[in-house]
Formats: C-alpha cells, structure tokens, sequence
C-alpha cells in the first residue's frame, strides 16, 4: 500500500516536470516580442560533461561526498548546455519551416531535414533535462545526456546545409568555435 502511494506521488510529480517544462519551453518561444535567436554552445564543454570516463574519474579521484557535490554541479551545467540546444532547436524549426516554402528543391530537403532533426533534438531534450532532475536527487543514476549531444551536432550539420543553399555568402554556426 505505502509503495503504491510513493509511486502514486512519483508519478504526478514527474508529469508536473513534464508538463512544466513543455509549457514554459512554448511559452519562451511563442511570446516573446523580439523573434528569438540561436545561442552557440561549445559543443567540447557539452562533450567533456557527459563523457562517462570523464565521470569515471571523478568517482575514482574523489571522496563519495565531494564526488556527489562535483556531480551536482556538473549535472546543473549539463541541464544549462540541454536547455540552450533545445531552444534553438525550436529557433530552428521555424527557420526550417519558412524555407520550406522555397522553389528550389535542394532547399526544401534540407529544410526538411532540419525540421525533422530539430524537433528529434527537442524530444530528446526534454527527456534529458527530466533525467537530469531525477540525477539531481539521486547523484549516482546515469545521466544518457549523449543523444541530446549528437542530435545537436547533426542539427548543426543541418543548419550549415541549409544556410548555405539560402545564401552561400554567409555562415551559418550553432557550435562556439573551439
């Protein structure tokens, strides 16, 4: 009885996360009055957060309790690198979605592509950042934030097509330049 209770409680609050998140993502997006611009994130620092050796490390070099405040830190690290990618890959759905009305055909792939590889990224992100909040209470958990990783590198190939089939004469960059 007291077990389905906790799972009871477990549940709801997870779907409040959820719903939280989802909701303020849409919101940030949809209504703000200035059109809304790509951050870069340094794709190495995003890399070096969730590499599992690095974390390997950490656990062998570390005490158990200064290894649970690194870990916390780095996650809230993670979770800020998740929630840039994830709102530009929003900024990039709507790109993607105006140049699907070009002529060119070349052009409308690769915004199909791009839609199609940002609206992945932002699925991903969100089941991220709810892994990463429960990883937050429980620092020893897993954090597979890798997916969010490689989905924002394929996007990036993505945006760099397709700003260079609108206009070749100006890059286009997602990722700071390290």
């Amino acid at each position: 009885m007291t077990l389905a209770i906790i799972l009871t409680i477990f549940a709801v609050l997870t779907l409040v996360v959820i719903l939280r998140v989802t909701v303020s993502r849409s919101l940030r997006i949809s209504g703000g009055a200035l059109p809304p611009q790509i951050q870069p994130v340094d794709v190495e620092a995003f890399r070096n957060l969730v590499d599992p050796a690095e974390d390997a490390y950490l656990r062998r070099r570390l005490t158990t309790s200064q290894y649970r405040v690194v870990q916390r830190q780095r996650l809230r690290a993670t979770a800020a690198y998740i929630r840039v990618a994830g709102q530009n890959a929003a900024v990039l759905i709507m790109i993607g979605q105006a140049a699907m009305t070009s002529p060119h055909a070349p052009t409308v792939e690769a915004a199909r592509q791009l839609v199609d590889n940002a609206l992945l990224l932002r699925r991903n992100a969100t089941f991220a950042l709810l892994k990463i909040y429960l990883a937050l209470a429980w620092p020893r958990t897993s954090l597979p934030a890798a997916p969010v990783l490689h989905g924002y590198e394929r996007l990036n190939g993505s945006a760099m097509l397709l700003g260079r089939l609108q206009n070749p004469a100006v890059p286009v960059r997602i990722s700071a330049i390290s």
